[in-house]
């Protein structure tokens, strides 16, 4: 399957090693140099599956990714997997690993994750890009709920041969305990996610949201997320002078599914994890097209 991700054989790292963080023994992984990134990956993913983008390494980025609790190469660990817990978890790996800020990019799972570290780790996070996570259980389109609900230990079996399985088998320090993740992330969906639309009001540094056109959640959430963090709530003004800082790209031809392996994604977030608009203001370019008529 071709991704441009970090799927096996992948990188040399530059560093790797572990951080114990609240009772959890995480793997992590350094790559590249230049401006940190903390890449999280997608649930029952690793590094090596629906990983970074390795498309940031190119672009100069020194990504920091982490396998998640019961993941890759990290421990499951006895309590429940919560984004709240794993969010405070990332800010002990930061810290341990001597980060003071770092720009943050998270797909499904991980983008959980990545939204409770910033609202939790707040001066942790300079830009945060959210990929294909939601921020409540209304998100979702509603038959996604009873399938979610299946999953458990009982299906461990039906996803041998699949890369899930056969990545989850190549790398982690217990096999066995599979059907126990499976059970744990079951767990996790059965819960739900909280209503977190209060902390998305309360986000302060810029955030890009991106979603596929044919994603798990409903367009109409997409939207009141976008509205959450104060964009797309009128004209941006000839001059740019009332657009949000924030960030929305809805990305054609794309499911949730695909996200972490289409070649649309590197190029939308580059420029916002970068502080870059390749914009100018409707004015300037009218003034540059007048400039141009005139010499001519």
């Amino acid at each position: 399957m071709e991704s441009g991700f970090l799927d096996p054989p992948a990188p040399e790292p530059t560093s790797s090693g572990r951080v114990n963080a609240n009772g959890i023994d995480y793997y992590y992984e350094v790559h590249g140099e230049g401006e940190p990134l903390l890449a999280l990956h997608g649930g029952l993913g690793n590094i090596n599956l629906f990983g970074p983008p390795a498309e940031l390494l190119d672009a100069g980025r020194q990504v920091i990714a982490v396998d998640l609790q019961g993941h890759g190469r990290t421990t499951l660990g006895d309590r429940p997997i919560r984004l709240q817990d794993m969010g405070d978890d990332m800010a002990v790996i930061l810290r341990e690993l001597g980060y003071s800020q770092v720009d943050v990019f998270g797909y499904s799972l991980g983008g959980g994750v990545a939204f409770r570290l910033a609202v939790q780790h707040p001066e942790l996070v300079r830009r945060l890009c959210l990929a294909s996570c939601g921020f409540s259980q209304e998100g979702f389109y509603p038959e996604m709920l009873p399938q979610q609900a299946a999953v458990s230990g009982a299906v461990a079996d039906s996803l041998k041969g699949t890369p899930i399985y056969e990545s989850y088998m190549a790398v982690a320090p217990c096999p066995e305990d599979f059907p126990r993740l499976l059970d744990r992330m079951g767990e996790a969906m059965r819960t739900g996610t909280d209503d977190f639309s209060e902390d998305v009001k309360g986000l302060r540094m810029p955030v890009m949201l991106v979603f596929g056109d044919s994603d798990m959640f409903r367009l109409e959430h997409v939207v009141e997320f976008y509205h959450l963090l104060g964009g797309g709530l009128g004209d941006a003004g000839w001059q740019r002078e009332t657009m949000s800082r924030n960030r929305l790209a809805i990305l054609p031809d794309v499911t949730h599914y695909e996200m972490a392996m289409t070649p649309a994604l590197v190029p939308a977030i580059l420029p916002f994890l970068n502080g870059h608009t390749h914009m100018a203001s409707g004015v300037e370019e009218a003034g540059s097209s007048g400039q141009a008529e005139q010499a001519a």
